[in-house]
């Protein structure tokens, strides 16, 4: 689907606030309501706006420790990791990814000895290294700010 200037300013309303009427949409881009309400659910069935969510603060719900975990998988024991790591609540992101290593993933942990637990889990599946994050310097982008 090719995005015109329109649905790229109503992306960037609801990037900024999914909770916005569509009638404040359609009042921030010069549209009506229903032409908003239209151009949403188009986008919705093409895939481009794949959902909505609320963004919770792991810090203030009592996660303390973020880390980033990469694995390079035992041989055999890639699929299985891909099955079990869905069922993990630490991992806020994980991707499949080139090079040495074959999974990388953001975690979020409530303390040291919670990581030391995680980090037991992944032993069966593979050789894991760990990086605790210090601070989030790049939140996620809007994805109009990276055409």
């Amino acid at each position: 689907m090719e995005i015109d200037r329109l649905n790229w300013k109503i992306l960037k309303c609801l990037q900024e606030n999914a909770r916005l009427s569509n009638a404040e949409i359609g009042r921030r881009v010069g549209v009506s309501s229903p032409a908003v309400s239209e151009r949403i659910k188009k986008m919705e069935d093409l895939g481009v706006i794949e959902g909505y969510k609320g963004i919770v603060s792991p810090f203030e719900v009592g996660y303390q420790l973020k880390a980033i975990i990469t694995l390079r998988a035992f041989m055999g024991k890639l699929k299985p990791f891909l099955v079990k790591v869905k069922t993990y609540d630490e991992v806020v992101n994980c991707y499949r990814i080139t090079g040495d290593e074959n999974i990388v993933m953001e975690v979020v942990l409530k303390n040291q000895k919670h990581l030391e637990t995680f980090i037991d889990q992944l032993i069966i599946y593979g050789e894991s290294k760990t990086q605790i994050v210090l601070s989030d310097v790049v939140k996620q982008k809007e994805i109009e700010s990276l055409k």
